[in-house]
């Protein structure tokens, strides 16, 4: 489990249809082989570790589930241990299980120096989103500031551009989406109580 805090931007050393090595300083730190490490969004666990390097092996489930696919030697990432129960939940509750990919369709710059982001989610994700409720990109948590024709919204701070990968992300830019895990249960409870 995660907060979609971001803990540190890694680099991708290199990447292949079965395995993905990061360099990373920070999350390395009191990481082990078997542990989780969330991955722009993605639950990984961790099967080689160094002081500047995490290794991980990645399925063709995952490849196909993410945007996993376009990632290449070189690219920035996302990187967040997961939560103990002696952490604050500075975020909100996130599993790492990446529900969709979605495109961003709009990102502008505001005079305070944040950003306006508006991404397309994949159709069937649209019911699970609403104002104000949470969702994660590329492993950061995110409130939903506008719904409006098939997108959502977000507004992000200067600290968020500073410290993950939305600092240089771009329209076009494909992203990894994990929506609130609770309306998920909500509905699946309603539709239980229907049939």
């Amino acid at each position: 489990m995660f907060t979609g805090i971001v803990e540190e931007r890694g680099v991708v050393d290199s990447i292949s249809p079965a395995s993905l090595r990061v360099g990373a300083t920070a999350v390395t730190a009191g990481a082990a082989v078997g542990d989780s490490i969330a991955v722009n969004g993605v639950c990984l666990t961790v099967v080689e570790r160094s002081a500047d390097h995490l290794a991980f092996d990645v399925s063709e489930e995952t490849v196909r589930r993410t945007s996993f696919s376009r990632l290449a030697a070189g690219d920035v990432v996302n990187l967040e241990r997961p939560v103990t129960l002696m952490s604050r939940l500075g975020g909100h509750l996130v599993q790492g299980h990446v529900d969709g990919v979605g495109e961003i369709v709009g990102f502008d710059r505001t005079v305070d120096a944040g950003a306006w982001m508006t991404v397309a989610p994949p159709g069937v994700l649209r019911r699970y989103l609403v104002e104000k409720g949470s969702v994660t990109v590329d492993g950061i948590s995110l409130t939903v500031a506008a719904i409006d024709d098939g997108t959502f919204s977000v507004a992000l701070i200067p600290h968020t551009l500073e410290a993950t990968t939305l600092g240089t992300a771009e329209v076009g830019h494909p992203v990894n989406l994990e929506v609130d895990v609770i309306a998920r249960y909500v509905e699946s409870l309603l539709e239980g109580r229907s049939a």
